[in-house]
């Protein structure tokens, strides 16, 4: 019997002993075999055994954003992975907390992603996922803030553990085809909800009434009468009972009723078609030579001021049509300038002084279209050429600190830093005017029909660009400390060159003055990681835009990050970040520098690393701007 006990318990050992390495296995053997398990896989050639995904000198595999020397998030997002994806691998990653797989072409019911329990967010859009979700698939996923399954092919009924989630933030599950009513969707944290283009039945719930009506659009079976959506066919409560026979008895067949909806659509058109023709006479009426900056009136310019230089000036006839009455005469007009918001004002004369109504005069010519608003070309009857951006989606702050602040920058003087002429405010636009830079952006530069020959864009005037940029950013931060974004909008379409190729930064410090959702949607600065996971800005959003400047510049490369949906250009973060974990590095220099400046090679990978460095995933472990901008400095040319 002691035989036999003694043996049990050496068995019992040994299976304990075996267990752990059964059934545990490193972070490195976990992401490969979930490698394994789907196809399409190329963009994945760093995920090799016998190396670490979360090395200590910082070059992960591709994808992956490490703390602690663990995978925190999984970001494969537009590499063209396909195949099923199999979750139980990802259990063993006890650090993940983000996984980013859109824009790929996944398949399947959804992944397994509610065993992984400590998620706080997945996103799963734009793939080819479909079929029901399991009612109670989210119930023990209580720290999953962000749900996104978006521009899938899910059906059936949106799952009642959404309900469960006490922190969800972001609910995006548009365009697919989920069908029934809305679960009762409770948490005051929900801040951001989509759920247009499915198959919803029903009245949208009172507590999700504070959501946009495009929330819920294409929808045909739901109805709101609060938000203006109407349902055409109600199913009846059961507790409806008689009143429902009586409201169907009394409801009219199905020919009158469709011959009352096509009157309707009839009187809408032609109430429609009355008002339309309205507007376009007022329109007429109202025209002035200034319609060439996008066919809108600017108000009934009165007086216009010039608080600089304390001149008045009067607005001249129209289009210069014999008889036209002056405008400073047109009944219902105030004389006093500023007070219907019909001012410019000059906030930098260094180029003269001007009216809203030398503008008016003036031929236009359209820029382009800009994420924060219309920019038009105009030349100014003193010879100076100007560019007028037309500004929508500012916020409504009061014009006396709208005034305060633009005056602030017309203060502004460093030789990086195109400082704006003037402004013009009015409630619902305004109007920013600043010198016309002829040689155009360095995005232009860089990718259009640059019309340079290649010698004058050689590794010099490069690094005297990227120089430039860094010290019109370090003027930027000192002056505006306390601005979460003391720039914003960093990108190579807001970098002006002028004579010589000296950079001039454009577009910045507008984070106080738009609205909080465009500046998400416009400004460069929310596309860092910080901003897309968290929402999360700081003065490191700065520098990740720097960063991503100074790549673009060395590679030549359009970087993706400056496409919305990612799709085109260079992923120049993870292209870099690998080639130099791999000793690439000639491969990542332009080739019309890298030949003709083959001594400078060493500089220009000095500048790529620092590039890398401003970019890095974790805020921690990236640079700050003063020590960017010493690192920049200290390198020779």
């Amino acid at each position: 019997m002691v035989v036999v006990r003694s043996n049990f318990l050496c068995l019992l050992l040994i299976f304990l002993s075996l267990s752990p390495s059964s059934h545990s296995i490193t972070e490195a053997e976990a992401l490969l075999q979930f490698k394994a398990s789907i196809t399409n896989t190329g963009a994945l050639d760093s995920w090799i055994p016998d190396t670490l995904p979360c090395p200590p000198e910082g070059n992960t595999w591709v994808g992956l954003s490490c703390a602690n020397g663990q995978v925190r998030t999984i970001t494969l997002f537009n590499l063209g992975l396909a195949g099923t994806i199999d979750t139980k691998p990802l259990e063993q990653l006890p650090g993940l907390k983000f996984i980013i797989m859109a824009n790929n072409s996944f398949e399947g019911s959804i992944p397994g992603f509610n065993l992984l329990a400590d998620l706080k967010a997945f996103y799963i859009s734009s793939n080819k996922f479909s079929g029901e979700i399991p009612s109670d698939y989210f119930a023990n996923m209580k720290a999953l803030k962000k749900l996104w399954l978006d521009n899938n092919e899910f059906s059936g009924k949106v799952p009642e553990s959404i309900t469960q989630l006490p922190i969800l933030r972001e609910l995006r599950i548009e365009n697919n085809q989920f069908s029934g009513p809305i679960p009762p969707l409770q948490q005051e944290s929900l801040a951001d909800l989509d759920m247009s283009n499915n198959k919803l039945e029903g009245e949208i719930p009172d507590y999700l009434l504070r959501f946009n009506a495009t929330a819920f659009k294409n929808n045909p079976g739901l109805c709101s009468e609060k938000l203006g959506i109407k349902c055409n066919n109600i199913a009846p409560t059961p507790d409806s009972g008689d009143a429902s026979d009586s409201q169907k008895s009394q409801s009219p067949p199905p020919e009158d009723y469709s011959t009352a909806l096509k009157a309707t659509w009839i009187f809408l058109g032609v109430v429609v078609i009355l008002l339309a023709l309205s507007i376009i006479i007022k329109t007429k009426r109202k025209e002035d030579s200034f319609t060439q900056l996008g066919k809108e009136n600017l108000d009934e310019a009165v007086q216009v001021s010039i608080p600089s230089s304390k001149k008045t000036l009067s607005s001249s006839p129209r289009n210069g049509v014999s008889g036209s009455p002056n405008l400073s005469k047109k009944s219902g007009s105030s004389n006093v300038g500023g007070r219907l918001g019909n001012d410019l004002v000059v906030v930098n004369d260094e180029k003269g002084v001007f009216g809203l109504s030398d503008l008016m005069k003036a031929a236009a010519e359209v820029l382009g279209n800009g994420g924060l608003g219309s920019a038009y070309k105009a030349m100014m009857s003193n010879g100076v050429s100007v560019v007028v951006k037309r500004m929508r989606e500012m916020n409504t702050m009061p014009r006396e600190t709208f005034d305060t602040e633009m005056r602030r920058i017309g203060a502004l003087k460093h030789k990086n830093i195109l400082t704006p002429l003037a402004y013009n405010y009015r409630k619902d636009e305004k109007l920013i005017v600043s010198e016309f830079v002829p040689k155009g952006s360095l995005l232009y530069i860089l990718h259009g029909d640059r019309g340079v020959s290649h010698s004058e864009l050689n590794w010099q005037t490069r690094s005297k660009i990227i120089r430039g940029i860094a010290r019109g950013m370090g003027y930027l931060h000192s002056e505006f400390p306390s601005y979460q974004l003391p720039h914003g909008n960093l990108k190579s379409s807001n970098v002006l060159l002028g004579s010589n190729y000296n950079p001039l930064l454009s577009d910045y410090a507008m984070y106080p003055l738009v609205n909080t959702t465009q500046s998400a949607q416009a400004m460069f600065a929310f596309k860092s990681p910080e901003a897309v996971l968290y929402q999360q800005v700081s003065l490191k959003s700065d520098v990740y835009c720097l960063g991503i400047l100074i790549l673009e510049i060395l590679t030549g490369k359009f970087p993706s990050q400056y496409l919305n949906n990612q799709k085109g250009g260079t992923d120049v973060v993870q292209w870099v970040r690998t080639a130099l974990s791999e000793k690439r590095e000639l491969e990542l220099i332009d080739p019309e520098i890298a030949g003709a400046s083959a001594p400078s090679l060493e500089q220009m990978e000095k500048l790529l690393r620092i590039g890398a460095a401003c970019t890095e995933n974790d805020q921690e472990h990236r640079l700050d701007m003063e020590e960017a901008i010493r690192r920049i400095e200290e390198i020779q040319v």
